[in-house]
């Protein structure tokens, strides 16, 4: 069972999600995800906690080069993909930009907590 404060956390990152994709700045795959992690052109990775292992592991390899932080969205790719409104399953999301301060806030408040795991 999730607390409060862990309930508040997903439902920012349900925001954040929903905002970067009516705004058109995500990418959806494993491969635009790893391409953005080794250049750096992205604000954040959101990774579905059933996502191959392996991936997460060059996403994650490529991202702390970058230091640009990963995520581990507390649901499967098929709640991702329902949460980005996407007939589909989304086992990897990057956020390429965001033009909501507030939400950019809450992004670089939890990285700075080390709060890269939504799952307890």
């Amino acid at each position: 069972m999730y607390s409060k404060k862990d309930v508040w956390v997903v439902m920012d990152f349900d925001k954040i999600i929903k905002s970067a994709i009516t705004s058109g700045k995500v990418y959806f795959g494993s491969m635009q995800s790893m391409n953005a992690a080794k250049t750096g052109k992205a604000i954040a990775i959101i990774q579905a906690l059933n996502a191959s292992k392996k991936i997460k592991e060059e996403i994650q390899y490529y991202s702390n080069l970058s230091k640009i932080p990963v995520y581990t969205y507390p649901g499967s790719a098929q709640d991702l993909g329902l949460i980005c409104g996407k007939p589909f399953m989304v086992s990897i999301l990057t956020i390429k930009n965001l033009s909501d301060k507030e939400l950019i806030r809450v992004i670089k408040q939890s990285f700075k907590q080390g709060n890269h795991n939504l799952n307890k």
